[in-house]
């Protein structure tokens, strides 16, 4: 009975703020923040420990039995979390799209999680509805340039919507898909349309053998799950090889009618603005009339590059994305908001209802509740970030962080091309790019045409990416590619992403020699230099 007091006034003292209390509170916010302070001023990570011993760490199924004190367990997260977590904002992390955020952000998490809204319904979110329907605004105005008079009449109108938010790139396109095939297979006559009847009975109603969504290879993965939960099946996924990295109009207009002539709808041509894996841009201009031609919804996954519009110096990479019917944009990308801020843009504020859902408790015909048109239901206030950071950097703020990366980038591509041990791959468009290293001794060799020496120098960059990630200075992630230059066969190679503000190109230097440091005494190397002096 004593055991069961102590942990119900211990899970009291948890939900509340009991007398005396606020210093040791104060104490523990201050330790935990002065140890991530020091975390993230070390490298990409602190301690090379490999992932097997982690995972010995989060090895107990059991659920814990008692209860511990927040301190204790403040101590521990430390320990056993913190110490080992991916240093995210090291200016020598440049491998992945996670790049390091603005100091406000803390203070602002805290406030988010202590109000604790829930955007689904307006009676958890009274004050959050509002604002989230304001940021749509904003950056549907950042898109599509309508005037006053077009947000005045929808920007809170419970019957339409110009978008939503959700949890990133996956669920806007998925949004974005879902909003397509409804509207495509809409009720007409008897039929009461696809949301009702499902897809089959869409299919026969409408006379098409399948539907399909057409994207060059580059597209994202997040398309094929899309494809996948909406019934329309993964093999109507049309991809177009891209060796020069954009979507070629006239190959997608040519497949497009393909595959209409042989009885099926094209349901959507998708164009992307900053692709994961190069940051190239297709031509949305030229995508735009493709899919005016066949007939089919047009969506824009600028997931990445959407925050381009920011700039005007860049802004013109994007012409063709006002054109687009739906467009998704990551926040927690290149608008330095936290992980969990993705949204999708509807250029018809009508087409949103085609996935409407009512319920009697919740989402009531008629009410502002955000949860009647979002795939997602409970989420949090998000938008609440992206509102802060939009008046706090202001669109001029957003324009140097976005001139200064690309600029970065253009740097760090002289850099690479300067190198005689190195090869540039992709030239960016906006703040990616790819490069491989290339012994000098190969230079202009015809050794490189073959398949033989090709494989060497993908096997050189994938142990050489490793050995770079484990030892934890800095970190440069790896893809495939296929180009041009090598006949289309695909080559392995290194994948930057220089959205960093703190990444300087002395930081870039030193990764370049830490890679040629670690290349140089691989058997890889010296392999190629045998083969090398064989062809001689």
């Amino acid at each position: 009975m004593a055991k069961a007091e102590v942990s119900l006034a211990h899970l009291f003292r948890v939900f509340t703020k009991p007398e005396g209390t606020d210093s040791k509170l104060a104490q523990i916010e201050q330790h935990l923040s002065d140890n991530v302070s020091d975390f993230l001023s070390q490298h990409v990570v602190t301690q090379a420990i490999p992932l097997e011993e982690i995972e010995k760490t989060f090895s107990d199924h059991r659920v814990p039995e008692h209860p511990e004190f927040v301190s204790a367990h403040a101590d521990a997260l430390l320990n056993k979390l913190v110490k080992h977590s991916v240093n995210t904002y090291s200016p020598t992390f440049i491998g992945h799209m996670t790049s390091a955020l603005p100091y406000f952000h803390l203070p602002l998490a805290k406030l988010l999680v202590g109000l604790n809204q829930n955007l689904v319904k307006i009676e958890t979110s009274k004050a959050f509805t509002p604002l989230e329907r304001q940021v749509l605004g904003m950056m549907h105005q950042l898109v599509y340039q309508r005037d006053g008079d077009f947000y005045d009449a929808y920007l809170h109108s419970a019957n339409h919507s110009l978008g939503a938010f959700c949890s990133g790139g996956t669920i806007a396109n998925m949004t974005a898909l879902w909003v397509a095939r409804n509207t495509m297979l809409k009720a007409d006559g008897v039929f009461k349309g696809v949301a009702r009847e499902g897809l089959a009975s869409a299919l026969r109603h409408y006379g098409y053998g399948n539907l399909g969504i057409l994207s060059s290879k580059r597209g994202h993965y997040s398309l094929s799950k899309a494809v996948d939960l909406l019934g329309i099946g993964r093999e109507q996924m049309l991809t177009i090889d891209c060796p020069t990295q954009r979507l070629s109009p006239e190959r997608a207009l040519k497949l497009a009618k393909e595959y209409e002539a042989n009885g099926n709808k094209l349901l959507a041509i998708v164009g992307i603005a900053g692709t994961t894996e190069t940051g190239h841009i297709d031509p949305l201009d030229e995508l735009a009339d493709v899919a005016q031609e066949v007939g089919c919804h047009f969506h824009v996954d600028a997931a990445w590059g959407g925050a381009t519009l920011f700039s005007e110096k860049h802004r013109s990479l994007l012409n063709g994305i006002e054109r687009a019917d739906s467009l998704t944009l990551d926040a927690h990308k290149q608008m330095y908001v936290p992980m969990g801020a993705g949204m999708v843009l509807f250029k018809d504020p009508n087409s949103s209802n085609a996935v409407r859902h009512h319920a009697q408790y919740i989402l009531r015909e008629g009410s502002k509740d955000l949860g009647a048109t979002t795939l997602e239901g409970s989420r949090n206030g998000m938008a609440m970030m992206v509102y802060a950071s939009l008046h706090i950097f202001g669109r001029e703020g957003y324009e140097l962080l976005i001139d200064m990366s690309i600029e970065k980038a253009k740097a760090f591509a002289k850099m690479i091309d300067d190198h005689p041990q190195f090869e540039l791959i992709t030239s960016p468009t906006l703040s990616l790019l790819t490069y491989r290293l290339r012994p000098a001794f190969l230079a202009n060799h015809p050794l490189l045409k073959h398949a033989d020496v090709n494989a060497l120098l993908d096997q050189l960059t994938v142990a050489v990416q490793k050995q770079q990630r484990e030892a934890g200075k800095s970190f440069v992630s790896r893809t495939r590619l296929h180009t041009s230059t090598y006949h289309n066969d695909p080559i392995t190679v290194f994948r930057v992403v220089l959205a960093n503000p703190l990444t300087t190109e002395e930081d870039l230097q030193d990764i370049l020699n830490e890679q040629l440091d670690i290349a140089q005494n691989l058997d890889i190397w010296k392999a190629l230099l045998v083969q090398d002096k064989a062809s001689a």
